[in-house]
C-alpha cells in the first residue's frame, strides 16, 4: 500500500504542475502550437535525467522511495515522456540501438494510431 501512496501523492503534484505550466504558458504565449506540452516534455525529461543521474551517483538508502515518489509519481504525473526518454536512453546506453529505434518508432506511431482509433470509436456517439 505504501508504494501506491508515494506514487499517488507524487502523481497529484506532477499533474497539478503540468496543468499549471500549461495555463501559464498559454497566458504568456497564446498560439495554436502545443508549446506548453513541448516544454513540459523537455523539462520533465531533463529532470528525469538529473534525478536518475543523482540516484546512480549517490545511491541514497531511500532510493526506492525517491524513485517511486519523484520519478514515477511527480515526473510521471508531469509527463510520461520523461519515462519514455529514460527507457530510450537506457536501451541506447546498453548498445541496443535497434531496440531503441523500434521503441521510439513504435511508441510514436502506435500511440498516434491508438488515439485516432479511440476518436473513431467515439465519433457519432451521442
Amino acid at each position: 500500500m505504501y508504494p501506491f501512496l508515494l506514487v499517488g501523492a507524487g502523481g497529484a503534484i506532477g499533474a497539478m504542475s503540468r496543468y499549471g505550466m500549461g495555463s501559464l504558458v498559454g497566458r504568456l504565449w497564446p498560439m495554436s502550437f502545443p508549446l506548453a506540452t513541448l516544454l513540459v516534455n523537455i523539462i520533465g525529461s531533463m529532470l528525469m535525467g538529473v534525478l536518475i543521474g543523482l540516484l546512480a551517483r549517490f545511491m541514497p538508502p531511500q532510493q526506492a522511495e525517491l524513485r517511486l515518489f519523484v520519478a514515477v509519481g511527480v515526473l510521471g504525473g508531469f509527463t510520461t515522456f520523461s519515462s519514455f526518454s529514460l527507457d530510450t536512453i537506457v536501451l541506447i546506453e546498453r548498445g541496443a540501438l535497434l531496440q531503441a529505434g523500434l521503441y521510439v518508432l513504435m511508441s510514436v506511431v502506435l500511440c498516434l494510431i491508438g488515439l485516432y482509433l479511440g476518436l473513431l470509436m467515439t465519433r457519432g456517439v451521442a
